[in-house]
């Protein structure tokens, strides 16, 4: 618990069974409340190693893509009565160590959202980011940010936080099911008036951690474009917050 809010940690794990007790022993478990772990029909031991942690741990009964994954997560975290929701992949790619920092970000009830970018510093060049994925990141989110009319220095992280607000005013379970999801979340969050923040993250590309071929690669870029552009349309249509 951080400043009376209940913070949950959720996990949308495939393939994880060699990083997720990495994962796990990094998180500061002395503000967290909950760690729950959603297994996306991994056809390794990730349920096993999570249960053998005391995670507390569900698989779903069929492959529900990232975004349907992270949507069960989220609801998982809501149901435990979390204030503050931290998305966090389970593959190590990103350091627990930005929970509290995240977290102390959305207990002022300032902001609704957290991304944990990537970009800002040198955290991904350093990281081990493939060259290709680092110039087509900063590409992507300068122009999303020109189209969002805020700036952050990446849109294009896994690692996030939720206020309990904001999921609770977004029906977020309307979204994709695949890798638009949360920037669609983000979108959700901006047209619902929500005030946005972010963090330096460092992270580390190790052989174990996940990450989406150049053709699904790809295919988000350009789902990323269009659904940037009708945000665009909304914003020039002069929507209210929440419309």
């Amino acid at each position: 618990m951080l400043q009376g809010k209940r913070i949950a940690v959720v996990m949308p794990a495939y393939w994880a069974e060699k990083t997720v007790a990495k994962t796990y022993n990094a998180i500061p478990k002395d503000i967290v409340d909950h760690i729950i772990l959603v297994d996306d029909c991994s056809k390794d031991n990730t349920v096993e190693a999570a249960k053998a942690l005391g995670i507390e741990t569900y698989r779903n009964e069929t492959n529900l893509n990232y975004g349907g994954n992270v949507k069960r997560c989220l609801q998982k975290g809501l149901d435990a009565g979390a204030d503050i929701l931290i998305l966090l992949h389970p593959d190590f790619q990103y350091t627990p160590k930005l929970i509290p920092a995240m977290s102390a970000m959305l207990a002022t009830d300032e902001y609704d959202v957290c991304l944990a970018s990537r970009t800002s510093g040198k955290g991904a060049l350093s990281g081990g980011m493939p060259i290709w994925r680092f110039v087509a990141n900063w590409g992507l989110t300068t122009f999303m940010d020109f189209c969002f009319g805020v700036h952050h220095t990446e849109y294009h992280t896994g690692y996030r936080a939720y206020s309990r607000k904001v999921l609770e005013e977004v029906d977020f379970h309307a979204l994709a099911d695949d890798f638009i999801f949360d920037n669609e979340m983000f979108i959700a969050a901006l047209k619902n008036g929500s005030n946005t923040c972010e963090v330096t993250c460092p992270t580390s590309y190790e052989d174990d951690a996940s990450s989406i071929p150049f053709s699904k690669a790809l295919r988000y870029g350009i789902q990323c474009v269009k659904i940037s552009l009708k945000f665009v349309g909304w914003r020039i249509a002069g929507r209210p917050s929440g419309k």
